[in-house]
């Protein structure tokens, strides 16, 4: 069974290094930070189409595909349009794309970026239609007005994005997860330092080398350490639940990351514009699920997405080679898995009466996830995709995939993919 009416295949990409929180790519914004990417994208193959998102909004720009694609000198014939959907944005817009190729379009470039060094500070709808007001009157007296803002006229990107509904964090959800799943610190640690572990030997046997572009602030992630340790992920404070009882830690969640990602998406057709040596591979089909938080926790809607695409197309667990997972905590891919794992949660809380068999946890994120790498919102999805596809394209022809993203608002989205 296929999802699409044609064959579609992602293509490894590029993306820039991951920069922390403040450090070398901090200068930048989403577009500035993009524009190099784009150009070594197009530098292999023109796209037919263009689809980029970013998650922190900006009043600078409206459409961030098209602002990158012109502000890098690329050909203005092209069509550029933007897509969000939290930290799956650049998967999103990998399955948005998809569904518009063939006919004129077979190549499709797809990215995401995120500077969330520099959140943009807005104005409360009372203090900008005030303001607004007062520049149509007397545009002095609104400068006044522009100098005399207090904190209680701004919108500040507060306690880390928190989700508008709840008011509460990524992390503080995750907190309530984690207790009710029973997964404690020590594992979130013990997964935190896998992450690392992994993604530190990845880069030092040259597995990132062609998935990289080097930048002129830094030529490889800045976030993965190769000096941390169990001793060292345990002496850190929880940094969500205080009172005690936390165990979601800086440590054991993925870090406040600066970066871009891209990949391809085509139809066979596509494919044959790209360099020989490009790793691809098929989207067999996605799914996409969404949960309420209140019942099922902001961040599980992933297991609902997995269990659904696999029991469409007849596989277990054991029929999938690699499990690409994203890491926005430990906890939260310890959580997913342990309500895959548990005997009749698929039945009562999915509807569906299978037994998926047990779950490879050695197949796991083998080059290390967003808790080593980092979580630049945006760029997730396509870091995500590029790394499976690489990783799946030195298995053998007929191994499959699965790429999962938890996304705020109680989503999650996961890809079939398999190696031709």
């Amino acid at each position: 069974m296929h999802r699409f009416a044609q064959k579609i295949f992602v293509a490894s990409g590029l993306r820039t290094p991951f920069g922390r929180g403040g450090g070398a790519l901090a200068d930048h914004d989403a577009i500035s930070l993009s524009v190099p990417l784009a150009q070594a994208m197009a530098a292999k193959a023109r796209p037919d189409l263009v689809v980029w998102g970013t998650v922190i909004p900006s009043l600078g720009w409206s459409n961030i595909g098209r602002e990158i694609w012109l502000d890098a000198g690329l050909d203005p014939t092209v069509p550029a349009f933007s897509a969000v959907l939290a930290c799956s944005t650049s998967m999103i817009a990998a399955f948005a794309a998809a569904g518009m190729l063939g006919g004129s379009a077979d190549l499709a470039l797809v990215g995401g970026a995120e500077v969330m060094s520099n959140p943009s500070i807005g104005l409360t709808l009372a203090a900008s239609k005030r303001i607004t007001k007062l520049f149509r009157q007397n545009p002095a007296e609104a400068m006044t007005a522009l100098r005399n803002l207090t904190a209680d006229d701004l919108t500040l990107p507060t306690k880390g994005w928190a989700n508008r509904i709840t008011g509460r964090t990524m992390g503080d959800h995750m907190e309530e997860t984690a207790k009710i799943w029973s997964i404690g610190r020590a594992a979130q640690d013990d997964w935190a330092l896998k992450s690392h572990q992994r993604a530190v030997a990845g880069w030092e046997r040259g597995f990132f080398d062609d998935l990289v572009i080097a930048l002129p602030e830094i030529s490889r992630d800045a976030n993965p350490r190769a000096d941390t340790s169990a001793e060292k992920l345990a002496a850190l404070a929880p940094a969500f639940d205080k009172s005690g009882a936390g165990s979601l830690t800086a440590g054991n969640s993925s870090p406040i990351t600066d970066g871009a990602a891209a990949l391809w998406v085509a139809t066979e057709a596509g494919l044959a514009k790209l360099p020989a040596d490009t790793p691809y591979a098929e989207l067999v089909d996605h799914e996409i699920a969404a949960v309420d938080h209140a019942v099922d926790g902001l961040l599980m809607a992933p297991s609902f997405a997995i269990a659904r695409l696999l029991a469409r197309h007849g596989l277990k667990y054991g029929d999938i080679a690699l499990w690409e997972i994203h890491e926005a905590f430990a906890a939260q891919v310890l959580a997913n898995i342990a309500a895959l794992e548990k005997p009749g949660w698929t039945r009562d809380r999915v509807g569906l009466d299978v037994d998926f068999g047990q779950f490879p946890w050695d197949r796991v994120n083998p080059n290390g996830g967003s808790v080593a790498i980092g979580h630049p919102f945006a760029a997730t999805g396509a870091r995500d995709l590029s790394q499976a596809v690489k990783e799946l394209w030195g298995m053998q022809s007929g191994s499959r995939a699965i790429v999962s993203i938890c996304a705020d608002g109680g989503h999650g989205t996961v890809a079939l993919l398999e190696r031709p």
